[in-house]
């Protein structure tokens, strides 16, 4: 798993760019849905608030996963354009609430599978979601996503709560999801019982941002120690 934030873009590089390939393939290849692309990439205007991106890649090395997270104190994609969606309520904004967009995955049919019959490296995204999460004190997490990848966070066994309306939106149905209520560990430790590739810290939010942050800022693969009962 790596953990790319905006002052270690220029490390990545590479890894950000294979990262947009990845993102064209599944959204705009796979998906078909309306985003802005250059040449065989997909990018946003989102891009470039320096969000942070979660990377996860495969034993081999394959990118085959990401996720990007944005403050809600600033520019998201709910508040900005998406607003249709909160049926006249106001958009999240708090230093302790931040927005995930952008969750894609790319894996071959025989890849490992987890809880539910979901990919293995479905639990993995999510457990570094989680890890960031507790990292900085974050109490939420919202995100603007389709039906599709509400079931897929229902089989998982994480806490939701719709806020507004579903919504056609291009050729999908849209939907604003609270992904971060409850006991979020709960799904990462039920898929550990499954696959040993899929593990999650028993950090706290009180406690001090775990050391293996610190490596993934720098590139290495780290493995999420420590998983908590369910």
């Amino acid at each position: 798993m790596q953990l790319i934030t905006p002052e270690y873009y220029g490390e990545f590089v590479d890894d950000l760019t294979e990262m947009h390939r990845l993102r064209y393939r599944v959204f705009k290849q796979r998906l078909d849905w309306n985003v802005e692309v250059s040449g065989e990439m997909e990018v946003d205007e989102f891009d470039v608030l320096r969000p942070v991106h979660l990377l996860n890649r495969s034993n081999a090395g394959r990118l085959q996963g990401c996720v990007r997270l944005l403050a809600s104190t600033g520019p998201t994609m709910l508040r900005d354009t998406f607003p249709i969606l909160l049926d006249g309520q106001a958009a999240p904004r708090s230093h302790r609430i931040w927005e995930s967009s952008r969750f894609a995955l790319d894996v071959p049919p025989d890849a490992p599978k987890a809880n539910g019959g979901l990919a293995a490296a479905t639990y993995e995204l999510f457990a570094g979601m989680i890890e960031f999460g507790l990292s900085i004190e974050l109490t939420e997490i919202v995100t603007v996503t389709d039906a599709q990848m509400e079931r897929i966070l229902r089989r998982a066994g994480w806490p939701l709560r719709k806020i507004g309306n579903a919504r056609p939106l291009g050729n999908t149905t849209a939907i604003v999801l609270d992904t971060w209520r409850s006991r979020p560990m709960r799904c990462i430790a039920s898929a550990k019982r499954d696959t040993s590739q899929v593990r999650c810290s028993g950090l706290r939010s009180s406690e001090r941002p775990p050391r293996i942050w610190k490596q993934v800022q720098t590139g290495h693969r780290c493995a999420l120690e420590r998983c908590p009962s369910a």
